[in-house]
């Protein structure tokens, strides 16, 4: 062999074992500080659980607010918090930022609220052993605290020389306000302006979110010709709105159904002499006899699909299906946004490459994209069509949604020593 090229390739191998072993010496006071200070992260985590913030206590999802507010001003972060306007009903979004230096900005993502509002009887943190249970201590306080404790050990470590750190909370993201766009203006202002989002609801080492599902509601109203049933069918009377709707729905389960990932719903449907609606959309009352022709229908539903091109092509079938009414029936549909898709990148599967070298270094299995179409939709799905992003990086919990909620140590700090590395990674590109 050459001797130069020998040198050379000699040299680069010594390069590359040396870059090596300061990433695990780095690696390893990063862990370290993680495991010091897992015992604190519990006791805040406590905290943030004893303090109701369902979506509609709005003092209450301030005040956790106002504890992130503590903890971030703590380790040199600027905060903000963002209100929302009164007639929303929301309690706005918590914000925080720190420029280390001149590289990539990185968003990392969470949100303040739970489901559980003041009138549930699911209201404090317990814990046996491993095993920690509370109201959104899954969903998703927990991954909040991943963020905040996985920074507080880049910190301590200094860890961090250079890019941008943005960590922002949404206050309603169990039930977003409305309109959403004003709900969600500056969280996705904020993911217009990032390099790179991190979301931490939920999530396991054997699999990262890199694509989910966007949602959209859809409303059929059908009027018909009231009359005596006896004349239901001939040319004067034609087919009645009950009919029509019927019609409608099972020519979208036979037509539309098919593509991948795309699902509807048609979640409540009334028909009769009259339809009233209630308080909320999907509360409905029909009034109709037997022998009359039901002169109005409604059907309400969801929508779910994978990519915008997917919604739309669903969404002229529909139209073009309603459209070609029976016999003395008119009928309408429309369409409400709710969630964009997340789609499938190769940014984003870039990311996971990214996530998995840093399983690697903690000895865990390569995760593996958690499949899109089994994924509803999240606050990480309004800033997908803008940034590269993955979302799945919280702790691993059961019983969401219910009393049963849980998670465990184990799992918050695991979950917060990748985070930290991953971090680190990204903010040194």
């Amino acid at each position: 062999m050459n001797l130069s090229l020998f040198r050379s390739l000699a040299t680069g191998v010594m390069s590359f074992v040396l870059m090596n072993t300061h990433a695990l010496a780095d690696d390893a006071a990063v862990l370290a500080t993680i495991d010091t200070n897992q015992e604190a992260q519990v006791s805040l985590l406590e905290e943030l659980v004893n303090q109701n913030s369902g979506t509609l206590n709005i003092e209450g999802v301030r005040a956790v607010g106002e504890i992130f507010d503590r903890e971030f001003t703590a380790i040199g972060f600027k905060t903000d918090w963002i209100d929302m306007p009164a007639a929303m009903k929301r309690g706005g979004h918590f914000v925080a930022t720190r420029k280390f230096g001149p590289g990539p900005h990185v968003l990392l993502v969470g949100h303040l609220d739970t489901v559980f509002e003041p009138d549930s009887s699911f209201q404090q943190f317990t814990r046996e052993d491993d095993v920690i249970k509370g109201p959104g201590i899954a969903d998703m306080k927990g991954g909040d605290t991943v963020i905040l404790f996985a920074l507080k050990a880049l910190i301590e470590t200094n860890s961090i020389n250079a890019g941008t750190v943005t960590v922002f909370f949404t206050g309603d993201e169990e039930s977003v306000g409305k309109p959403g766009d004003r709900a969600r203006r500056e969280f996705i202002k904020a993911g217009k302006a990032a390099d790179v989002a991190l979301n931490f609801e939920g999530g396991s080492n054997e699999w990262a979110v890199i694509g989910r599902r966007g949602s959209s509601s859809w409303t059929v109203e059908v009027t018909a010709k009231r009359a005596h049933s006896s004349g239901i069918f001939n040319d004067n009377v034609g087919a009645g709105a009950a009919f029509e709707l019927s019609r409608i729905l099972n020519r979208f389960y036979g037509e539309v159904r098919g593509p991948k990932g795309l699902t509807f719903n048609p979640g409540i449907m009334a028909a009769g002499t009259t339809v009233d609606t209630g308080a909320t959309p999907y509360d409905q009352t029909a009034y109709g006899k037997s022998n009359v022709v039901a002169q109005t229908a409604v059907a309400r539903g969801g929508l779910r699909f994978m990519n915008a091109e997917q919604l739309e092509a669903a969404r002229e079938r529909m139209r073009g299906i309603v459209e070609d009414s029976l016999p003395h029936t008119s009928a309408t549909i429309r369409f409400s946004d709710a969630y964009p898709a997340m789609e499938v990148t190769p940014e984003n599967e870039a990311l996971l490459d990214k996530l998995n070298a840093v399983h690697s270094r903690l000895g865990i299995e390569p995760a593996k994209s958690f499949p899109p179409e089994r994924r509803g939709a999240a606050d990480i799905s309004f800033i997908a069509p803008f940034v590269t992003s993955m979302d799945g990086l919280g702790v691993s919990g059961n019983g969401s949604h219910t009393p049963r909620e849980a998670t465990t140590v184990t799992s918050v700090k695991e979950a917060t020593r990748r985070a930290a590395l991953l971090i680190s990674d990204l903010l040194s590109e």
